[in-house]
């Protein structure tokens, strides 16, 4: 018996020291594995350089004190780091600052600047400065703070009121940049030709802001760029025709500005584009047939502009369209008839012209259409929309200011409503004479030359009769005793 207890405490013994060595051999591969994948932190040239701009920014003056590493054991949510993987060993360096509403508020303090040790964050990829500038004395872009971004990808200085001065023609030499957005700013002077340089650029937002001069025809060269967004701002001249070249673009929109001349052919090119908006400038027409090739647009707004001419017939083909936008252009003759193709139109909007003729029935068939404006043209006749669609739409239907359309109220569609003229803001058919003397299609008119009162009725007519014939015989009878019981002279 105690040699078979004296042989299993060997086997014990035995197997407990094989797996203190399995374990210790364990341990050293895990710190030799651990060693050889230590990141460092960041340098410490870049580091005081990030101190500095965030000082320059911030109203903490402890930020650095509360966030050391903010790359690593300290993070902060508007700072964003990578590990770079040419150095050795791996460093971790500062790729993404932003500073918003979101991350605090007010975001900046009111002495905010741009440091100059920016240039020091050779690695930043993304710089977004959202409400900074608001309270500052006016704050301007160096020419010499960008160009040695090499790596910078993404600029967005959005929303800061007191950003103002010109576009850094430096900013051309940032060749790696795919989003500039300055807009909502105070920037002046004219957009400089150098931006063509920036041929990675994928979208380019300088709206809000008091840029004036051209738009420069060297914007043809960003064959890359999705989004083109000018609007709200004081540029002057003609549509370059070297737009047509950004076959990529999604996007283009130049309202609110002073530009000139007519819509460039061009555009047409434009195969991929969603949204045109050109309205409140002083474009002149005829818009260019070659649009029809812009297969997939759905939004087309070029109201408020001296097009003059004829609704185009080519937007007939715009099987995308969602929203067109004609108003306030001037425009003459009939509305067209092809809007039954476009099922897909959610509104439309042609007030403000000289159209004429009725309003052609399909308008109310339309699947999808929320949103009708006709308002202040020349329009007449009766309005043959059906009263559900009139009930749909509600206000968002304005019919108002012409002045020879009526509403009919026929009972011969039970569900119509007696009030529709009060509703619509025009008369009803049976109260209005037309200011052209003809009489309304569909119209309860026999007589051309008037409009018979609401009260006139076929039933009236024997009991009226009646009246008349009782009428004349006490004329009669009057004129009899006149003459019996006159003075003879």
């Amino acid at each position: 018996m105690a040699s078979s207890a004296s042989l299993v405490l060997v086997l014990f013994l035995v197997f407990a020291g094989e797996m203190v060595i399995s374990l210790g051999i364990q341990r050293s591969n895990t710190q030799n594995n651990k060693g050889e994948g230590t990141v460092a932190p960041m340098e410490e040239d870049e580091l005081l350089a990030l101190f500095e701009v965030m000082s320059a920014l911030l109203e903490d003056t402890e930020w650095a004190q509360a966030h050391p590493q903010p790359c690593t054991d300290t993070p902060w949510p508007g700072i964003e780091c990578e590990v770079s993987t040419t150095d050795d060993p791996p460093i971790f360096h500062v790729t993404k600052i932003h500073i918003g509403p979101d991350i605090l508020s007010p975001p900046c303090k009111k002495s905010a600047y741009l440091s100059q040790s920016l240039l020091k964050l050779n690695y930043l990829k993304a710089l977004s400065l959202f409400n900074c500038f608001v309270d500052s004395s006016q704050v301007t872009l160096p020419n010499n703070l960008f160009g040695a971004f090499s790596s910078l990808e993404h600029l967005a200085l959005e929303n800061n009121p007191s950003l103002s001065g010109e576009i850094p023609t430096s900013l051309g030499d940032v060749g790696s940049l795919r989003v500039l957005s300055l807009s909502q700013n105070s920037l002046q002077g004219s957009i400089p030709s150098k931006i063509g340089d920036l041929v990675c650029l994928e979208q380019l937002d300088l709206s809000y802001n008091n840029l004036n001069g051209s738009i420069p025809k060297e914007i043809g060269n960003l064959k890359k760029m999705t989004i083109l967004d000018l609007s709200w701002n004081s540029i002057e001249g003609a549509i370059p025709h070297s737009i047509g070249q950004l076959q990529l673009l999604q996007k283009m929109d130049l309202h609110s500005n002073m530009l000139v001349g007519n819509i460039p052919h061009d555009l047409g090119n434009l195969k991929r584009l969603v949204l045109l908006d050109l309205s409140h400038n002083f474009i002149e027409g005829p818009i260019p047939e070659t649009l029809s090739g812009m297969e997939v647009l759905e939004y087309l707004i070029i109201d408020n502009n001296p097009i003059k001419g004829r609704v185009p017939l080519f937007i007939g083909k715009l099987n995308k369209l969602k929203l067109l936008s004609l108003s306030g252009c001037e425009l003459n003759g009939p509305l067209p008839n092809y809007f039954f193709s476009l099922k897909n139109l959610t509104a439309i909007s042609l007030g403000n012209n000289r159209l004429s003729g009725p309003v052609p029935k399909v308008l109310g068939k339309l699947p999808n259409l929320d949103q009708l404006n006709i308002s202040y043209n020349n329009l007449s006749g009766v309005l043959e929309l059906p009263e559900y669609f009139i009930t749909k739409l509600g206000k968002r239907l304005d019919v108002r200011g012409n002045h020879e359309l009526c509403t009919s109220d026929d009972d011969d569609e039970p569900n119509r409503k007696k009030n529709s003229s009060s509703y619509l803001g025009i008369p009803s058919c049976l109260t209005m004479v037309p200011r052209s003397g003809n009489s309304f299609a569909g119209g309860p008119v026999e007589d051309p030359s008037e409009i018979k009162p609401s009260w006139y009725n076929s039933n009236n007519i024997s009991s009226c009769s009646s009246l008349l014939k009782e009428d004349v015989h006490v004329i009669l009878f009057t004129l009899l005793l006149n003459l019996v019981w006159s003075p003879v002279l």
